[in-house]
């Protein structure tokens, strides 16, 4: 058998043994694994979620008969109970319409209520459109199924002719399948705007 036959067998032997030792050592200095992981929360906030049994970030989607696009989103919602609504704070919607517009709504709080197709915006609503209109109310009522809703009382807006207010605003489609409209009833005022109007 020459040299390098013997070279090559003793090769055989020793790299397959320097791999298993080189294995073994990864195993042997490899770090232990960490089993104290903080949580963000703290215990309280812990107890608190799970007896109010509160849900981080909820948002509800979906689409109209027409096929316009409902968004309803919270930063938390609590389930509620035999004597109340489940509740939700920084209640936020956005209504896709099929023209193209977008009808926003933000509110302190809000209750959704899938199995009624409504959903409540309650404290400080501000609702807004792409065609420049920005209207403040207390509160407002909208559905889930179809792009409607309804203020129950007083509205203070302002768009591209003025300021104005209202005893009550709804907004929705008159026909069927017709475009939406916001009509403003109830003692409308309105302070018009020339120079405001031209732009």
């Amino acid at each position: 058998m020459d040299s390098h036959s013997r070279m090559v067998q003793f090769l055989k032997v020793v790299l397959p043994l320097a791999a298993i030792v080189l294995l073994s050592t990864v195993f042997l200095l490899s770090r232990s694994i960490e089993t104290d992981v903080t949580v963000p929360f703290t215990q309280r906030d812990i107890e608190e979620r799970l007896a109010d049994q509160v849900v981080t970030n909820p948002s509800y989607r979906g689409t109209t008969r027409k096929g316009e696009e409902v968004l309803i989103e919270a930063t938390q919602a609590t389930q509620g109970t035999e004597n109340s609504v489940p509740t939700a704070s920084e209640f936020q919607g956005r209504l896709g319409l099929l023209n193209g517009g977008i009808i926003t709504l933000d509110s302190n709080s809000g209750t959704i209520r899938p199995d009624k197709n409504t959903a409540t915006f309650v404290g400080d609503v501000v609702i807004t459109t792409t065609d420049g209109i920005r209207v403040t109310t207390d509160h407002l009522n909208t559905a889930l199924d179809e792009i409607r809703g309804d203020t129950p009382g007083q509205i203070d807006g302002t768009g591209a002719i003025g300021d104005f207010s209202a005893g009550r605003m709804t907004f929705g489609a008159e026909k069927k399948d017709g475009p939406v409209h916001i009509l403003f009833t109830d003692g409308v005022k309105l302070i018009y705007q020339p120079q405001q109007a031209e732009r």
